[in-house]
């Protein structure tokens, strides 16, 4: 499919350094972007959809890089069916499992837990749940595990390593096992911040030197953060990937966001949302935590936006995140919401109100056109100026 999104007022990259694109129109094909810049009437005429956003902003589709999946888009935590699907109607593109912890009676032996990634994985291979893209099967770090049961994860395509939540007496006793996932390409990642379900023991700053792992998860907690005095030892003692979530500290999020800026290391600032979990489904998590960093740290929205998408996407290597030629044609239209004080969706989060979700495109396809059923209604009409394909992009009503 070919798909030009048309009459653009402004295109955020998901580049925090080079944060816009000059040009009114993005043109997608083979789920590829093949052009952003300003409209070419021929190439739109080729288009099998055009969409019209009548003056909303384009953005990369967000990255949640801390989604608690099971099997299918189920969640036992909550026992709500559905959520990852609901999710794209807060503009989340693609989703990054934070490990299938909560599968019920989750295996903790060798074999189950190599068993439990490599079936994950292979389970969203090929289902995109509502367009979305998820990238399932992280390896839960569990004592036992040998050098060559990591030979055999990575031979069948296993690619995501998770500490925490292991059965180890000490955090430090994981040291080994993030080597050897890291030796074979593995984005590994570490729980920071107190115990989140029975058993488990809380990770501080110490431990994340120690253990050097690629992600410091839920850095800001999931729910609960690690103490104050290890915020700047991370950012200037190490080059761990820092993630702020929705379901943690909102306090020591806006902090360390001042932080990594003062440190000239934002590229490591990720956003996520740590969920579903005791915090519950939050389709809008991604978009809220943009807003209250826009707003009350006083990022800029520009920058809080690359923090859920192009950053999180250099971090585990994606080529979705961004708006250029040759990435992933995932792209939302987001607007100011109708009946709310601004005028753009910008300026609306800056001034701490979720934007509207227009319109979402993943792989290149339109999966919905007009309205979310999570967000209030835009205040432009972002509409299918013309299509070829016989289906209805309608977004549902509440």
């Amino acid at each position: 499919m070919k798909t030009g999104l048309t009459n653009l007022r402004t295109i955020i990259t998901g580049d925090w350094r080079q944060p816009f694109a000059n040009g009114d129109t993005i043109v997608m094909e083979s789920g590829k972007i093949v052009h952003v810049g300003t409209a070419d009437t021929k190439m739109l005429d080729g288009c099998d959809v055009v969409i019209d956003a009548d003056g909303a902003v384009a953005i990369p589709g967000l990255i949640d890089s801390h989604v608690h999946i099971t099997f299918g888009d189920y969640t036992p935590r909550q026992k709500t069916v559905g959520f990852l699907e609901s999710y794209t109607h807060g503009g989340v593109s693609t989703a990054i499992t934070a490990s299938e912890v909560h599968v019920p009676g989750r295996p903790k032996d060798p074999e189950g837990v190599k068993a439990l990634a490599v079936a994950a994985l292979k389970s969203f291979q090929n289902w995109r749940p509502g367009g979305m893209r998820v990238h399932a099967g992280s390896i839960l770090l569990e004592p036992g595990l040998t050098e060559a049961d990591f030979d055999e994860l990575a031979s069948r395509g296993v690619w995501l390593a998770k500490a925490g939540f292991g059965a180890f007496k000490s955090p430090y006793d994981y040291k080994p096992m993030i080597k050897w996932a890291k030796d074979r390409g593995m984005v590994t990642t570490v729980h920071t911040g107190g115990s989140s379900i029975p058993g488990s023991s809380g990770i501080w700053a110490e431990h994340i030197l120690a253990l050097d792992p690629d992600v410091s998860f839920h850095v800001n907690g999931g729910p609960i953060a690690m103490p104050d005095e290890g915020f700047p030892r991370l950012v200037n003692e190490s080059e761990v990937a820092l993630q702020v979530c929705t379901a943690g500290n909102l306090r020591t999020a806006l902090w360390l966001s001042r932080l990594v800026c003062d440190a000239n290391q934002f590229d490591r600032f990720l956003i996520a949302t740590d969920t579903p979990t005791g915090s519950g489904i939050m389709p809008l998590g991604m978009m809220y935590t943009i807003t209250h960093l826009a707003s009350l740290a006083d990022l800029p929205v520009e920058w809080a936006i690359a923090a859920a998408t192009g950053n999180n996407a250099k971090t585990y290597r994606l080529n979705s995140g961004f708006i250029a030629p040759g990435r992933d044609a995932d792209v939302v239209v987001i607007d100011a919401c109708s009946g709310g004080s601004k005028n753009d969706a910008m300026s609306a989060l800056a001034n701490g109100d979720i934007a509207a979700v227009s319109a979402l495109v993943t792989d290149g396809v339109p999966r919905f056109v007009g309205r979310s059923r999570n967000t209030p209604e835009g205040i432009r009409r972002v509409r299918i100026a013309r299509s070829n394909v016989m289906q209805d992009f309608s977004g549902a009503a509440h």
